[in-house]
Formats: structure tokens, sequence, C-alpha cells
């Protein structure tokens, strides 16, 4: 039974991701030729927003540009920046690398749509306060006759923020690189040390998300630079000691991306597994950047929407590439090999020796533990969409019993269901963003015309 399910929910998600993928692809060429590139004329105005230049403290919403970006950015960069990244070269080639390149850079100007789009069309929860995401903006923007896909994206993202493969991907390697060395489990009986790590994991999770929102805000807006330049530092190291081999593998992802003698399946498959790849790292058109950036405090949704186009840059063009450049200059990455998170640990440790696989564990822990912060955050929300916000608060202690299981049950036949309803969020996304998309270029040409004249 348990394996005709396996079977079924990968089935599922690999019907979604097949069609999702091209749909995210196709907006993204769309937007970019519709804007004519406009959004990304702007990026360094981006940058004057995100720090902190045009805050807004009396404007509606609870975060600032900067906490908004930051948790946005808890969310998408998790253990997919640090395992995802491995299996996709495992799988499709070096050049899966380059597919998620471009796949972040059509996301830039994705992620100024959606985002612009989740504070124009902000709406009131049950309890009167505002919130921002795409399923406001559907209901708050569209017709009634396009209502149902507000429901959709909801009930998607409640499956698809589930915390199971997180926290049970951090308690293993914590396992299997600290604890069964220093003795205090073993490979055989760690059911006890599971329960107690999912524990502890819970606790952290819950006092940050049971501050509500501004608590999100706060936390992620310290952590989230914190491990971005400790991961940096540490990849840094190692591409320090292969520095003379960068040029050359650069190149070897350009030409691979283009070579039909790739993996998984020649240039198609290589194409496949970059995009899918990039689309789970940067979340570019999936949505759940739009639930944070809706609630940034300001008065002009261009602004916020210059912000989110940061998160791409940040998540894969540098974090994704740092960890693509670390495997391939230390070759570690082998036909018929490890992959995932241990094909990351063996390029920490062939850069800076037996400490590698312990620095990971730490910043395995500060990538995962902040991703099931963000997701609750967005489940939360979601469900007070559907049932009352007044409501929400019930989601919280499912949320956190939820990942005590998590860490003691195998989860490769939940992986399959949960990817596949986090694409599905796309479908009901992508919709409403093109639907609207005349509306955000009118609002950005009305903002960038008033900079242009100093006013």
């Amino acid at each position: 039974m348990l394996t005709a399910l396996d079977a079924l929910f990968s089935a599922f998600s690999d019907l979604v991701w097949s069609n999702v993928l091209w749909l995210l692809l196709a907006a993204g060429v769309f937007l970019l030729v519709y804007s004519r590139g406009l959004p990304y004329r702007y990026f360094g105005h981006a940058l004057g927003v995100v720090s902190g230049r045009y805050d807004d403290r009396e404007g509606p919403g609870q975060l600032t540009h900067f906490e908004a970006l930051c948790a946005a950015l808890s969310g998408t960069l998790g253990l997919g920046n640090i395992a995802g990244v491995a299996v996709a070269i495992a799988t499709g080639g070096p050049g899966a690398v380059f597919w998620m390149w471009l796949t972040a850079l059509l996301g830039i100007g994705t992620k100024f749509f959606n985002c612009t789009l989740a504070v124009m069309y902000r709406g009131e929860n049950s309890l009167g306060e505002v919130e921002g995401g795409p399923m406001y903006v559907i209901r708050e923007g569209l017709p009634k006759r396009w209502h149902g896909l507000a429901i959709l994206f909801c009930v998607a993202a409640l499956f698809g923020s589930l915390p199971v493969f997180q926290v049970n991907q951090f308690v293993q390697i914590v396992r299997d690189v600290v604890a069964v060395p220093a003795g205090w489990t073993t490979t055989d009986a760690h059911l006890g040390f599971d329960l107690i790590a999912g524990g502890i994991v819970a606790v952290l999770v819950g006092a940050v998300l049971l501050g509500g929102v501004r608590r999100v805000g706060w936390a992620a807006a310290r952590v989230v630079p914190l491990m971005v330049v400790l991961y940096l530092l540490v990849i840094g190291v190692v591409l320090a000691t292969h520095a003379a081999r960068i040029p050359e593998t650069f190149m070897r992802i350009v030409t691979d991306a283009f070579a039909f003698e790739a993996a998984a399946g020649g240039l198609l498959g290589s194409l496949l597994v970059g995009v899918r790849q990039g689309a789970f790292s940067n979340e570019a058109g999936i949505g759940t950047e739009a639930l944070a950036h809706g609630d940034a405090r300001t008065r002009v949704p261009a602004r916020e929407g210059l912000v989110a186009m940061i998160g791409p840059v940040v998540d894969t063009l540098i974090v994704c590439t740092a960890t693509a450049l670390a495997i391939l200059v230390t070759d570690v990455a082998t036909a018929g090999g490890p992959n995932g998170v241990t094909l990351t640990a063996r390029a920490l440790e062939a850069g800076v020796g037996s400490a590698g696989p312990l620095l990971l564990v730490v910043l395995v822990a500060l990538f995962s533990v902040s991703t099931m912060v963000t997701f609750g955050y967005y489940g939360a929300k979601c469900l007070g969409f559907l049932i009352g916000a007044e409501r929400q608060g019930a989601y919280y202690g499912f949320y956190l019993a939820l990942i005590v299981f998590g860490a003691v049950v195998t989860v490769e036949g939940a992986v399959g269901l949960l990817t596949g309803m986090y694409g599905l969020m796309a479908i009901p996304t992508v919709i409403s963003t093109v639907l609207l998309a005349p509306r955000v270029i009118a609002h950005a040409r009305e903002y960038f015309g008033t900079l242009e004249r100093g006013s």
C-alpha cells in the first residue's frame, strides 16, 4: 500500500512540474517582453529602497522593506541551495546550473510583477488586518469568476509549506555527522535522539512563529544576512584553494548546457533539471514570496516589487552559484556517487578539511530552521484566508507537532505530494499576474516617471 502511494505521489509531482516549468518559463518571457525590461533598469533604485532610504513608518503593512525581503529569503534560502544544487548537477550535469541562471534572470522580472501586485491588491482578513498575497490579489483584483483560484492557491500552500522534509533532512545530517560519531546514538537505534532533536527544533520555530509576523520579520532580518555571509565565507575558502579552476568551470557550465550528450536526457533533460531547481530555489512565480512582500510597510507597490527583485539575485545567482562552483571545482560529483547534501559536504571537506561537514551542519541548521519559520507563517496566512484569521492559531500547534513527527519518520512518500502541491501554487499565481500585468506597468511607469523628474 505504501509503495503504491509513494509511486502515486511521485507521479503526481512529475505531472505537475512537467507542466508548471513551461508555464513559469512562458510567463517569465512574456513579462520580460511585455514590460520591455522596465523593472530591470531600476535595480540600483531597488538597492536604495531595501537600504531603508524610502521606508514609510506610517504606511500600511507590518514589515520594513528589508524585513520583508529577509522574510522571503528565509523561505527560499533552504536546503535547496545546499542539497538541491548538488542533486541538479548529479542528475542534469554542470549545464543545469546555466538553466538555473536563466530561470533566475527571468525570475527577477516575475517577482517584480508578483510582489507589486501583492501590495497593490492587499485585503483585510476576518480580523480586519491588512494582508497581502496571491489569494488577496485574486480576490481584490479579479472578477468573481476567478476567485476559485485563491482557494486553490491556499489549499496547495497548506501542503506545499509543510515542514516534514526540512526537519527530516536536518535531523539526519546532525545525526550522521555529529551524534553518531560522538556516540550519542547509533545508526540502527536513533528514535530517542530524533525525537529530542525534533522537539528542540519545534521549540525554536515556535518561539518565533507565536510572536506573529513582526517577530518573523525581526528574526529574519537578523538571521538571513548572518547565514548568507557565513555560507559564502565557507564556500569562499573552498574556491580560494581551487581558484585556478574557476574560469574553466564557468566555461564548462555554459558549454555543457548546450551539449546534446549532457546528463539526464541530453540538452532537454539538463534544461528541465536546471529550470526546476531554479524555480525551487528562488520561488519566482510560485507565489510564496508575495506572502511575505505583501506585508511590507509601504504606500508605493512598485517599491516592494523592486525589493523582491533582489531575491533571485541573492538566492540563485549568488548562493546557488557558489554551491555549484564548490562542487565542480573539487570534482566530487562522480557518476553513480552520492548527491544531495552529502555531495556538498564532500566539496567542503575537500576545501577546508574535516571541519567542512561540521560547518555544514551549522549552516544547514540556519537554513532549514529559517525555512520552517517562514513556511509556518505562510501556512497560517493561507489557513486564515480559508477559515478565518481568528482560527489560524490552531495551525501553529499542528505545524509544530508535525516538526517533531517529521524528525522521526521516513519522508520519501510525502515528498512527492508536498512538491506537487508546491508546484500547483504557480498556476493561480501566474494566471493572476498575467491578467493584471497591464495595471502593474501603468503604476510602474507613473512611479518611475516621478523618480526621473526628481519629484
